[in-house]
């Protein structure tokens, strides 16, 4: 009887951990819908907005998180975890008061130094809670926040914006003169606050497979990274790739739909967040379980085997975007059939991704791997596909109106290489997972 209490309080601490990871990426992705006043009230290019949204975030989120991976793989994660909401929340609330472009560009890096202390604790943790057979499903359902949290910022911040008067601005104690839209970073940014509280009366730190009384030494996680670093790099770089073209997209999508069909900037809000929620949500869901279906069938490369069958679809789907986008033959209505699918099929790696790394790499390393994992995708992903929208449009294309074909080249450009590095990397990966078994 004690082991289905335990899977009920283990399925607890996900859906707690998941809450957080939805409040970072809500505060992560907040940016998304203010592409306009920002450029109005802040005087910034779209490249400066591209680099406000990636490089701002990700310059500490991704050095951080490889040092706080080596914490959590001897300390304890709970206390961690609650720092790190701690610090990003009380500092995406500081965006609000910013005066500058470089005071709300170190504002932002505020924020990724607290969320670097999430995902590799929370991966450790989790994978210490669950059976192999298992797993993929748990951390699937812990990296739902990452696109419930995108779709719902997306939609806060639209339904927030449409309460809001943009223009002028407001008197606020101490900070003096801030834009209204600037509140939204308080309405975001405050409940993680709340999170805290929850993690600290009602999850505990759970006893780890393997007991490390000290760090393992770095020679030690180089030979391991050597020894199987085809395995390691096709995956990694493979899903940073993915994350390459997903956060292009939740990035510069609503201000497509603006600059291209016309809608308001709520308007796009509130299709984009629907779309992200549905759409990539269940692709996540569907990815992490496809990975355990396939694991108890026997197949070693099931996790990375789907994240392969995902982005072939999605590449796929991106060709088609950027060949109507390239013809002119592109409504509304075929566009936002595309972006669904392409958002669910694009999710799916994710799913089984970060059990992937779980299930190739032995206990004692698993939180510092997370961490170099996180650092890869979001120093390739969340740094370069948001910028290289707003190169295309500023240097290449020389015109704003063009950044739906923007965002399909990018699109393209990160699947491409996904779908290669993960085929590629499919053999190495299935030998890496039964060496280590």
């Amino acid at each position: 009887m004690e082991k289905p209490a335990s899977l009920r309080y283990a399925w607890y601490v996900v859906a707690v951990l998941m809450l957080a990871y939805i409040s970072s990426f809500i505060d992560r992705q907040v940016l998304t819908l203010l592409v306009k006043p920002l450029k109005r009230d802040f005087q910034i290019t779209d490249t400066q907005y591209g680099l406000l949204v990636g490089l701002s975030f990700a310059l500490f989120y991704t050095f951080l998180g490889i040092p706080i991976g080596r914490m959590a793989d001897r300390q304890n994660r709970k206390r961690i975890i609650v720092w790190g909401i701690i610090i990003w929340s009380l500092m995406t609330a500081l965006c609000g008061v910013t005066h500058t472009y470089n005071q709300l560009f170190l504002a932002r890096i505020g924020v990724g130094i607290g969320e670097a202390a999430l995902s590799p604790a929370a991966y450790s943790l989790i994978t210490d809670m669950f059976p192999r057979q298992k797993l993929g499903t748990a951390l699937g359902i812990y990296n739902i926040g990452v696109y419930l949290g995108s779709g719902l910022s997306i939609l806060l911040v639209a339904v927030i914006l449409q309460l809001l008067k943009v223009e002028g601005t407001w008197s606020v104690p101490f900070f003096g003169e801030i834009f209204p839209w600037q509140t939204v970073f308080f309405i975001v940014g405050l409940p993680g606050l709340l999170i805290v509280l929850l993690i600290v009366l009602t999850v505990k730190e759970p006893e780890r497979q393997n007991v490390v009384t000290k760090s393992v030494p770095i020679a030690e996680i180089i030979a391991y990274f050597n020894a199987h670093r085809t395995a390691i790099l096709c995956l990694f770089v493979g899903i940073a790739f993915m994350a390459f073209g997903s956060y292009s997209v939740t990035s510069w999508t609503p201000t497509l739909l603006e600059r291209h069909y016309g809608l308001t900037a709520s308007q796009a809000g509130l299709t984009l967040g629907a779309i992200v929620t549905i759409f990539s949500t269940s692709g996540v869901i569907v990815g992490g379980r496809y990975g355990d279906v396939l694991t108890k069938k026997g197949h070693t490369d099931a996790k990375m085997r789907v994240g392969f069958i995902g982005m072939s679809v999605a590449l796929g789907l991106a060709l088609v975007m950027l060949l109507i986008f390239s013809l002119d033959v592109a409504p509304l209505s075929l566009f936002l059939v595309l972006l669904s699918l392409a958002c669910f099929f694009s999710s799916m790696p994710y799913g089984s991704a970060t059990a992937a790394v779980q299930e190739m790499i032995p206990a004692s390393m698993r939180a510092t791997f997370s961490a170099l994992f996180l650092f890869v995708v979001n120093l390739i992903g969340l740094t370069g596909g948001p910028s290289m929208v707003g190169l295309l449009n500023d240097r290449f294309f020389h015109d704003e109106s063009k950044v739906h074909l923007s965002l399909a080249i990018t699109m393209v450009f990160g699947c491409s290489i996904s779908v290669f590095l993960l085929y590629k990397g499919l053999r190495a990966f299935g030998k890496t997972v039964a060496a280590l078994r």
